[in-house]
């Protein structure tokens, strides 16, 4: 019977997505936040944990750090009875503070200790996402932290700390995450890469670390999906990770710059349709032309100021459920008034 519940929980482990089934389990595998780690440790060995704060990009391992931080302190089975997880993001109202989380913070610690585990007298709940609480949840949570403070720690993990209210941030140890290296990622894939029998080129990962930006779950879900556009026997390459990332390329965004300097509408409609029916991500185009402008030697710093803020804007209204093509033609309408005003300022300079 051992050995078949064993081999039903390595089938579970064999299909479950890459970044669960390499999810650090203790706080030695947490990658490149050393000075986190080094913290944490301090407040293991005391079991005297306080609230805590992680803070920082995604993808840079802070739910991964309070899992484990969890699993150290409580052990596996522990962890079932002693956390609980909440995304705020999903769950951000004020009902959702005043129900469950109120409800599990209240409870006093009955569990006996796990052997091996320091297992000290209070729950866990972390709240992943807790930027996206509403003020009024924020306000509660307040209260809750305040009053039960014996017997329940709160994690609060957010990418933006400015959207906590100051009150939550003043009641927290703040750490923050930074954002991972490029070996620190390379070194991570090639050790799931052997693990899973991946061949990847050198050229491939480094392809992924640089779509990723820092991100390591994005990276991983890049290198497990890529791993389905060749045969198993093939070398990764790193087209294969465009392919799959659906990264926006070089010569799209250059023919909407171009197009835009030409101040002719019919191209800016026909790249703008195209890039949107080719299935890119509006976002991401924008992001190119950002990227596009910003580097663009032949623009004075006021211009590139004046059309970065119009991207700004454009993505700010994405976010809120705005058309692609109206925000996209906006972007170019824009650029070409500001152009032909910067190409006008230069003649007339240039006159004078």
């Amino acid at each position: 019977f051992k050995e078949a519940a064993m081999s039903k929980a390595e089938q579970r482990r064999e299909f479950l997505p890459w970044i669960e089934k390499y999810r650090p389990k203790s706080l030695d595998d947490i990658v490149h936040q050393d000075e986190v780690i080094k913290v944490l440790r301090k407040s293991l060995h005391s079991a005297n944990l306080p609230h805590l704060l992680f803070y920082g990009p995604p993808g840079t391992g802070k739910t991964s750090t309070i899992l484990a931080l969890s699993r150290e302190l409580f052990g596996p089975k522990g962890m079932k009875q002693r956390v609980l997880e909440l995304n705020a993001s999903d769950e951000r109202g004020i009902n959702i503070v005043r129900q469950k989380i109120k409800s599990f913070a209240q409870l006093s610690v009955k569990q006996k200790a796990e052997p091996g585990y320091p297992c000290p007298p209070f729950k866990i709940i972390i709240l992943d996402e807790a930027d996206s609480m509403t003020h009024d949840a924020q306000s509660a949570l307040r209260r809750l932290m305040e009053k039960y403070s014996t017997v329940t720690r709160f994690c609060l993990i957010c990418n933006y700390v400015s959207r906590l209210i100051s009150p939550i941030t003043s009641r927290c140890l703040k750490f923050r995450f930074k954002p991972l290296n490029q070996q620190s990622i390379v070194n991570k894939l090639r050790e799931i890469c052997d693990s899973e029998q991946v061949s990847a080129s050198d050229e491939a990962l480094e392809t992924v670390v640089t779509v990723s930006s820092g991100d390591l779950r994005k990276a991983i879900t890049l290198i497990q999906s890529a791993r389905f556009v060749r045969r198993s026997d093939q070398e990764l390459r790193p087209e294969d990770v465009y392919s799959v990332a659906m990264i926006v390329p070089g010569e799209v965004i250059e023919s909407m710059v171009s197009a835009a300097r030409r101040c002719v509408y019919a191209s800016i409609n026909e790249v703008v349709t195209n890039a949107i029916a080719d299935g890119y991500p509006s976002q991401d185009v924008l992001f190119g032309l950002h990227e596009k402008i910003v580097e663009d030697e032949s623009l004075v710093d006021s211009v590139k100021a004046e059309i970065c803020i119009r991207i700004a804007e454009a993505d700010m209204k994405l976010n809120d459920g705005a058309n692609e093509y109206l925000q996209l033609m906006d972007v170019l309408g824009f650029m070409v008034t500001t152009l032909q005003k910067s190409q006008l300022e230069n003649d007339q300079m240039t006159d004078v």
